[in-house]
């Protein structure tokens, strides 16, 4: 199979010159990714504790979009139910650290191990249907988890409607940190690893088994692909990814209820990989930035008609940018060369 694999992505790479070019890129990419990270670290100690929440919202998100990313845009599985695996990362990490005292980032851990599990289970049957049927399967996955929330048998933990509400974790050993400082430092780091372990995996044998089933599942499964397994374990790492973001999520605001994690929030996440870019991994942030301020800033615009503003806005990020704000950034860098 692996053989078979390898003319998918056959190209002039193992010549001497491009070889030596993509390890100048490497490098320079390297560079540019721990610069990038000293100064989203620096922020810390610039921003003020509101900004910071929001900043912390933004790697929630991205780390969420980047998992939908991973099995819509790698591997062509339309999903309208992410927000459900939203909502079971956040609630796990609520009850786990206020029902058993779990520290914050094992309770985080813990909750995106539970959401591949709860996403792969969900995926064994899923990888039937296609295009409109997964999409509707989804959405009704989304539609069903805010509702059991509410469930009387599961009130004692999920807190019903009321919710549960949690604390900020302190930093640790006397650290001169805030709490906000703390958690977005922490999320910070976690969503470098994320980011890291995904572009591997993308860059890798998984990513092109990925990108063979979203090109051509037929073609795929002539090469020896074992399309339902890849295509069950991609919606597991995909919710894990998001599960997680709901964690980091959880833990910025400080309090989770079921009436939080509607449909709108499923959608949203679609809508953010949209426009950050379909098919890539930077792409998640712009899509976070988006889904976390344009609702607000269309609010203040218009109070009678704020989604008729976010509408409008949206259209035009899709005549301006159709394939996201990553496409725009490398049609302008094309064009400058």
């Amino acid at each position: 199979m692996r053989q078979a694999l390898t003319f998918v992505s056959l190209n002039h790479e193992s010549t001497p010159r491009h070889g030596k070019t993509r390890t100048h890129l490497s490098r320079a990419r390297t560079a540019l990714f721990a610069g990038g990270f000293i100064a989203a670290a620096a922020l810390a100690f610039l921003l003020s504790g509101y900004q910071l929440f929001q900043a912390t919202m933004i790697i929630a998100y991205g780390v969420a979009l980047l998992g939908l990313n991973i099995l819509t845009g790698y591997n062509g599985q339309i999903s309208l139910g992410h927000g459900a695996f939203f909502a079971l990362g956040s609630y796990l990490t609520a009850v786990l650290m206020t029902s058993f005292g779990v520290p914050f980032w094992a309770a985080v851990v813990a909750s995106g191990a539970a959401s591949m599990a709860v996403g792969y289970a969900f995926g064994i049957p899923a990888v039937r249907l296609e295009g409109l049927y997964l999409a509707l399967a989804t959405f009704a996955l989304g539609v069903a988890v805010p509702q059991l929330l509410k469930a009387h048998f599961l009130e004692q933990w999920t807190g019903g409607v009321q919710g549960i509400s949690l604390d900020k974790p302190e930093a640790p050993f006397g650290l001169p940190l805030s709490p906000d400082q703390w958690l977005y430092l922490c999320a910070l780091i976690a969503a470098v690893f994320l980011f890291w372990t995904a572009i591997n995996l993308l860059q890798g044998e998984p990513g092109r088994i990925m990108r063979a089933i979203r090109d051509h599942e037929i073609a795929a499964q002539a090469m020896g692909v074992n399309t339902s397994h890849y295509k069950a374990l991609t919606f597991s790492v995909s919710a894990g990814y998001t599960g997680i973001g709901g964690g980091i999520s959880a833990l910025a605001v400080q309090f989770v209820a079921p009436d939080s994690f509607t449909m709108f929030l499923s959608i949203s996440l679609l809508v953010g990989i949209v426009i950050g870019g379909i098919g890539t991994v930077w792409g998640a942030f712009f899509g976070a930035v988006f889904i976390l301020f344009v609702p607000a800033l269309a609010e203040s615009v218009s109070k009678a008609a704020p989604w008729a503003v976010y509408g409008g806005v949206l259209i035009i990020f899709m005549f301006l940018m159709p394939s996201g704000v990553v496409g725009l950034l490398r049609r302008v860098l094309h064009w400058r060369n």
